[in-house]
């Protein structure tokens, strides 16, 4: 079975869609390291692209009694949920027009987005960027969720980490097939990696851009939209009907 499903991926892999690319995942992968590091550093030290940090934080608050502290994070965990919840309806609902497909139309609303939240003054609530980040984190892991049948997340780094353990065991342990095993931790590794670098530059952007910094972000959503519009157009236009791998 093991040996079964890796060679299925592999034989497979000119039937995926143009929104299960590895090159769309890795852009992707880079915006949710931007995100992350742009919402910690300069917009209230909240995590907007997962919500187990806002969890904990809100539990020692807590657990020092502080109530209306505690309560703030209702606010980044709500808006994650509705973030789930649009993506589910939108994504039927875009599918019937026959026009183009939720995962392109959502990189358009992620960069009108961000062009919004560089408009934003420095002394505006930095809620709005949270709850905006959150929403759109939220619908971008509900939306991509695999790279070419491997399971991926592009907001957060915990299920790259698990998988590059479970690749090095399976490896061990299925000696004639380590090359698909170690093939695949390379993968994960590599969207770590992009995922740091995102961060690592919005760090450094921010520090000197401030909230403009965010804009920066523009440069892979605008490849991403450009890539997946032209094959929603043109490449993939009797294919939308098809159903990416993971939903």
């Amino acid at each position: 079975m093991e040996k079964k499903a890796v060679q299925t991926v592999e034989s497979t892999k000119d039937d995926f869609l143009e929104c299960e690319r590895w090159r769309v995942f890795i852009l992707m992968m880079f915006v949710g390291g931007y995100f992350g590091a742009f919402t910690y550093s300069i917009r209230g030290n909240v995590f907007c692209n997962a919500q187990t940090g806002n969890f904990v934080l809100m539990a020692m608050a807590l657990g020092n009694q502080e109530w209306l502290h505690a309560l703030y994070f209702v606010i980044p965990i709500s808006a994650y949920c509705l973030g789930a919840f649009i993506s589910e309806i939108a994504g039927s609902q875009i599918k019937r027009l026959h026009l183009f497909r939720w995962d392109t139309l959502l990189v358009l609303i992620e960069i009108v987005v961000v062009v919004f939240l560089g408009f934003l003054p420095e002394s505006a609530p930095v809620q709005i960027t949270q709850v905006l980040i959150n929403l759109i984190c939220s619908m971008q892991y509900n939306t991509f969720r695999q790279a070419q049948g491997v399971p991926m997340a592009t907001t957060f780094c915990t299920n790259h980490i698990r998988q590059v353990g479970i690749a090095i065991c399976k490896a061990i342990r299925h000696p004639a097939q380590k090359s698909s095993y170690f093939h695949r931790m390379w993968i994960h590794l590599g969207m770590l990696t992009v995922f740091v670098a995102g961060g690592v530059l919005s760090t450094y952007f921010c520090n000197i851009f401030l909230g403009k910094a965010i804009w920066l972000s523009l440069i892979p959503l605008l490849i991403l939209f450009i890539d997946l519009l032209y094959a929603d157009l043109k490449t993939e236009k009797g294919r939308l009907d098809q159903i990416p791998r993971g939903h």
